[in-house]
């Protein structure tokens, strides 16, 4: 373990944003992290995975610690479920191309999102249809108050949509190090998803495989997002907003086109890059940074733009669907 001083953090993050940490260290262990943090005392801590979540706005003048811990393992099967440990330090798209290799179902609807295994609970990922929260047995995390490793069951981690506990009453106080993932024996493709269930009918294919789902979730998420590493971006920038039906019902009448999904507590989740489109911004710029000509959820780095460039193209855009719709948009990654 080294603690290095004054890194540039574009190549961890991937808008690709400028940001000088004043320290930075990698963390293979547990103990590691626990000797990270000691040496730090009482200094500032950003833990930061493959930065696939987050706006750097500004220079972190602390510590910016990555855990890395590694390990992908086979624990074994309860006549249900196989379940598998993943490390957090594990590309979370290598770990499902990992599982799919052995010929394991579960997580094929979840394939190739970026970011490390360790952040994805933090989010509760979810994608096709499915969120980590269906796949998830339990997890292990660094607890920083008391230096122990404490297990959190599914309950315990209080998902949501794109929300979890480590968001709120946990932030900055524990350190996931480790994922126990469940994988169902009797593996049923998971099609609820129109646009996946569309893509895999138009195959041909009546009897999809785990590998046949993951092959069409990949094609779909490469011809409606940018490789990360050619064009800076996190992904989806706004959550899809959840609205009672009363406010669909006007909505709809005054915009009938507008993108709505049922929910099951008989909300209703708006189509965020359907709202963004309506109000002018697929495709256009603001500077150095735009909405993303072919998903107009997801908000890119043209070049060399900064943190203060994608806020305020955040903020255009919340103002503009806000303006036209009376619906606020409420953004995915974290502002540091």
């Amino acid at each position: 373990m080294k603690v290095i001083e004054n890194v540039d953090l574009r190549p961890f993050n991937t808008l690709q944003l400028p940001a000088i940490a004043s320290r930075y260290c990698e963390a293979a262990s547990v103990d590691d992290l626990r000797a990270a943090l000691a040496a730090n005392g009482e200094g500032r801590v950003l833990i930061l995975g493959g930065g696939s979540n987050v706006v750097l706005a500004q220079d972190f003048d602390g510590l910016v610690l990555r855990p890395l811990l590694r390990g992908r393992e086979l624990l074994g099967d309860d006549g249900e479920y196989r379940h598998v440990r993943v490390g957090a330090g594990e590309s979370w798209a290598d770990a499902v191309a990992w599982t799919l290799e052995q010929g394991w179902g579960g997580l094929e609807n979840l394939s190739l999102i970026p970011g490390l295994s360790g952040a994805a609970p933090i989010q509760n990922i979810g994608a096709y249809g499915v969120e980590l929260e269906a796949v998830l047995d339990r997890l292990e995390a660094l607890d920083l108050v008391s230096g122990e490793v404490r297990e959190f069951t599914r309950a315990e981690c209080r998902f949501g949509y794109r929300d979890s506990v480590f968001k709120r009453e946990l932030a900055g106080r524990v350190v996931i190090t480790a994922l126990r993932l469940k994988l169902p024996l009797d593996w049923q493709p998971r099609l609820g998803y129109r646009e996946l269930a569309d893509a895999l009918a138009s195959t041909g294919i009546d009897r999809p495989s785990p590998r046949d789902v993951a092959d069409a979730v990949i094609a779909l998420r490469q011809r409606k997002l940018p490789d990360w590493r050619v064009l800076g971006n996190a992904g989806s920038f706004f959550k899809n907003p959840v609205v009672n039906t009363d406010t669909y019902a006007t909505l709809r009448i005054a915009h009938p086109g507008v993108v709505g999904h049922q929910q099951s507590d008989g909300s209703v989740k708006l189509a965020a890059g359907w709202l963004i489109e309506q109000a002018g911004w697929k495709g256009r710029d603001l500077g150095r940074v735009g909405m993303y000509e072919r998903q107009a959820l997801v908000l890119v780095n043209r070049g060399g733009a900064t943190g203060a460039e994608v806020l305020a193209l955040r903020d255009a855009v919340r103002a503009s669907v806000h303006e036209r719709f009376g619906v606020d948009l409420e953004p995915e990654p974290l502002v540091v």
